[in-house]
C-alpha cells in the first residue's frame, strides 16, 4: 500500500509522524505541536548544539540503505558530536526534503529509525519541518546536549606529552561502504536473480548501515575520572580527524601502524578488494569511534579501559605529524578523508 504525502499535508504529515513521542528530558519543557520548543537547562550545565545535513546521492544511496537505518544513522551521527565534546545529547530536531516518489509509509520507516535512536540514547524529538525535494531525500537534524559547566572538551586542548587514543577499531565502516559499492554493480551487470553475496561480512555492514555513538567510553571515562585534553569524533577519517586536533592545539604528533586497531573482517575485506587495510583505517571515515588526548599521568587508567587503544602521542609541533610504520618508517600524516565538497 502507498499513501501519497499530498493526502496528509505538511502539518498532517509532521502530526502522523510524531504522534505519541513522549518527552524524557528535563529539559524538554515543550516539544512538537507548537511554534517552537521550549527547552530550560540549569545554570550549571552548558550546551552544546551540533547540525547535520545529509543529501542523497552525495551522503547516502538508497539503493542499498534501508530508510529505518538511515532514519537511525542520521540521528546518531549527531549524537557522536554531542559525546565527542564530553557532553550527553538531549534533544533533536529534524528537518526532511521529500521529492514526489516518497510515500507517507517511507516516512514512517525513517521515523522508525529517527525514534528507536532516539529511545536507545534518551533523546527527544523536539520539533522539524518537511519541504517538497526537486532533488529527492534530504536530511536535517539539529541536536542539542548539555554538559557541566567547565568540562566540554574541544579540539585545541592537546599538549605535548599527551597520549593518543582511540575507540573501538577503525576502516570497518568504509570496507561495508565498498562492499554495498561491489554488490550495487555485481547487481546492475548480472542477468536474471541475483543475489547479493554477504555472508561472513555483517559486522562491516553493521559498521556502515547502523554505527553506534560511543556512549559507553565517555562514561568510561567519567568513572574513572580522566578528562581529556581534546576530543573528536572519526567521521572523515583518523588522519584528518588527528590533523584537526594537532592545528588547532598547535602540536604535532607521531601513531605507530601496529596500535591501529583493526578488525579481522576489516583486514579480509580490505585483502579481497587489493586495498591497504592501514589506508583504510586511517582514510575511511564513518566509523563514529572516539579520537581523543589525554595527559600522560592518566596512562594506566586508558591503558586498562577495554574498548580504548593507545595509538601514539602528541609531540612539539615543529616535529609534524606522522605514521610510524610497522617496520620503523616515518610518513607524513596527510588529510585524505572523505571530502564532501572536493571534486
Amino acid at each position: 500500500m502507498r499513501t501519497e504525502i499530498a493526502t496528509l499535508g505538511e502539518f498532517g504529515l509532521i502530526r502522523h509522524l510524531t504522534e505519541g513521542i513522549e518527552l524524557k528530558n528535563e529539559s524538554s519543557k515543550y516539544g512538537v505541536g507548537d511554534d517552537a520548543a521550549v527547552l530550560s537547562y540549569p545554570a550549571d550545565r552548558e550546551v552544546l548544539i551540533t547540525t547535520d545535513l545529509l543529501l542523497e546521492g552525495v551522503h547516502f544511496d538508497l539503493t542499498y540503505v534501508p530508510l529505518k537505518h538511515l532514519g537511525y544513522k542520521s540521528a546518531v551521527v549527531n549524537f557522536s558530536d554531542i559525546y565527542a565534546m564530553n557532553g550527553t545529547p538531549r534533544q533533536i530536531t529534524v528537518s526532511l526534503g521529500l521529492s514526489k516518489r516518497f510515500s507517507v509509509e517511507d516516512m514512517e520507516a525513517l521515523y522508525t529509525g529517527i525514534r528507536l535512536a532516539c529511545e536507545e540514547y534518551g533523546v527527544d524529538i523536539v520539533g522539524g519541518d518537511t519541504t517538497s525535494s526537486l532533488t529527492g531525500l534530504t536530511i536535517s537534524i539539529t541536536c542539542i546536549g548539555d554538559v557541566e559547566r567547565g568540562k566540554a572538551v574541544y579540539r585545541n586542548g592537546a599538549h605535548e606529552t599527551d597520549l593518543v587514543c582511540v575507540s573501538g577499531d577503525l576502516g570497518a565502516a568504509y570496507m561495508g561502504l565498498q562492499l554495498l559499492e561491489r554488490e550495487k554493480l555485481a547487481l546492475k551487470d548480472a542477468d536474471g536473480d541475483v543475489q547479493p553475496d554477504f555472508a561472513g561480512r555483517e559486522y562491516l555492514l553493521e559498521r556502515q548501515l547502523k554505527p553506534e555513538a560511543r556512549r559507553d567510553i565517555i562514561q568510561k571515562l567519567r568513572e574513572a575520572g580522566v578528562q581529556p585534553t581534546a576530543m573528536m569524533d572519526i567521521s572523515d577519517g583518523l588522519s584528518s580527524e588527528l590533523l584537526h586536533i594537532c592545528t588547532q592545539s598547535k602540536v604535532g604528533c607521531r601513531i605507530y601502524e601496529e596500535h591501529i586497531p583493526l578488525d579481522y573482517q576489516t583486514a579480509v575485506m580490505a585483502e579481497e578488494l587489493n586495498m591497504n587495510v592501514t589506508t583504510c583505517a586511517l582514510n575511511g571515515g564513518e566509523d563514529y569511534e572516539l579520537l581523543f588526548t589525554v595527559p600522560i599521568a592518566d596512562h594506566e587508567k586508558v591503558a586498562e579501559m577495554e574498548g580504548v587503544k593507545l595509538i601514539g602521542h602528541i609531540t612539539k609541533p615543529e616535529l609534524g605529524c606522522a605514521l610510524i610504520t610497522r617496520d620503523g618508517q616515518e610518513f607524513e600524516l596527510k588529510a585524505q578523508g572523505w571530502n564532501h565538497l572536493g571534486e
